[in-house]
């Protein structure tokens, strides 16, 4: 949790607050279609067993400093790779600083797979 001090009083932002706005960020990205763990088992045992995966995904780190975010991602079967993490990193660093107004120092973006969609029925 970081805290700020106002002429009115101290802000206090979780990384819990943060991570939900990056996931809400990250999903509304071209090419993205999902967030995914670390390794399968982690994207199966939080699917499955915690029923919470509210964060999935996202881990946010947050000190005096700034917000270091580390994303993992599913993209779209034949979307550009690193155009996609590219629009992902900017995009979730602008969201940040404008919403918190703390300095981002990394958005790192893990393509865990990709998803190949079904095609349209004619």
């Amino acid at each position: 949790m970081t805290t700020r001090q106002s002429s009115l009083g101290k802000i206090e932002i979780s990384a819990n607050a943060i991570a939900t706005l990056v996931v809400e960020t990250v999903l509304e990205c071209y090419g993205v279609v999902g967030l995914a763990g670390k390794t399968k088992f982690d994207t199966w045992s939080k699917g499955l067993l915690s029923g919470d995966s509210a964060h999935h995904g996202v881990t946010v780190s947050v000190d005096d400093e700034g917000i270091v975010v580390d994303i993992y991602i599913i993209i779209e079967y034949g979307t550009r790779i690193s155009e996609v993490a590219r629009g992902v990193m900017s995009r979730v660093a602008y969201t940040l600083e404008e919403i918190s107004g703390l300095p981002v120092l990394a958005v790192n973006v893990h393509v865990q797979g990709l998803r190949v969609s079904e095609p349209e029925p004619r």
